[in-house]
């Protein structure tokens, strides 16, 4: 038996096995099926992670995590979670090989993944002009023109945000109704900067060399086209947690989830079931970015650490 096993290799469960290890925890295993680094690899630039004043690709940022995070006794053990069970007051690891692994605590990592459109040029240009961090990437289109796509709180707070740099905003959504809070629907109507464009969805996104060069939007009702010249289009569809290692046979949880499927921790990241705790993307109000996720980490680690402690 381990003494913790963190599930998910990106931001949150490196710095939680940095952690972990340095402070004193042996038999400390990362669990992730590929190489660590997370969904940040996929990034094309990175320049708001503090210290960091270079800007990096996403896959050299987090090149260097792997060896620190791995210096202090942290294992690695590249296979795939297919389901964690709590038998006792311990968890039962299942791999996909069919193997088991027995924890005392588990730390769940394992991220997310934006919903995507599926439209053509969208899997072309991602990362080149399609986004869906507005705080990531918003300044790159300082001063100019961009769409933002979607018709919840997070599509119009986004859209909001993105006029303190763009020039102008259009927001695009299907329906000529929001699914977001009324008061915020009254902000973004509100903002001289947003053009809203209902009922519309994006039917393909153009481009060259350079990246996005335009959008071509279809009003749902009539299927009149539009092309819109921007270099960006924001993303905001949903967003679907990775929490299928915690679903039981029954189709319940192991822990409390929201609404959402986003699991429900408290400060310390710890969730409803002890000996359990879960860091980054994966948790309840996640803001996405990578130094959060990496304090998540390290709070979920530091917090895994007394626990352990507790049990002696």
């Amino acid at each position: 038996m381990i003494n913790l096993a963190i599930i998910g290799g990106g931001p949150a469960g490196l710095t939680a096995g940095l952690y972990a290890t340095r402070g004193g925890i042996k038999d400390v295993v990362l669990f992730e099926k590929g190489m660590p680094g997370g969904q940040i690899t996929g990034s094309s630039e990175i320049e708001n992670y503090p210290g960091v004043k270079e800007i990096k690709s996403g896959l050299d940022f987090m090149e260097p995590w792997q060896e620190q995070c791995f210096r202090f006794g942290l294992k690695h053990e590249m296979v795939e979670i297919s389901k964690i069970t709590q038998e006792g007051e311990f968890f039962t690891i299942h791999h996909n090989d069919g193997n088991t692994t027995e924890a005392k605590a588990v730390i769940l990592a394992t991220g997310g993944r934006p919903k995507r459109m599926g439209i053509s040029g969208e899997s072309e240009f991602w990362g080149r002009g399609v986004s869906t961090c507005a705080t990531c990437d918003g300044f790159f289109y300082k001063d100019k023109e961009v769409i933002v796509v979607g018709g919840g709180d997070t599509a119009l707070e986004e859209a909001i945000y993105l006029t303190k740099m763009c020039s102008k905003v259009y927001l695009v959504h299907r329906r000529d109704g929001f699914r977001a809070a009324p008061i915020t629907v009254e902000h973004a109507k509100s903002n001289p900067k947003i053009e809203f464009l209902t009922p519309f969805s994006p039917v393909e996104i153009k481009g060259d060399n350079s990246g996005v060069t335009s959008v071509i939007i279809q009003n749902t009702q009539t299927k009149e086209q539009k092309e819109i010249q921007v270099p960006g289009i924001f993303i905001f569809v949903g967003y679907d947690v990775n929490t299928q290692v915690i679903q039981k046979d029954d189709g319940t949880m192991l822990c409390e989830c929201d609404e959402y499927g986003s699991v429900v921790v408290d400060l310390s990241m710890r969730t409803s079931l002890k000996g359990l705790f879960a860091a980054g993307d994966i948790r309840i109000n996640a803001p996405k970015q990578v130094v959060c996720a990496a304090g998540d980490g390290a709070t979920a680690a530091l917090q895994a650490i007394a626990y352990l402690d507790s049990l002696h």
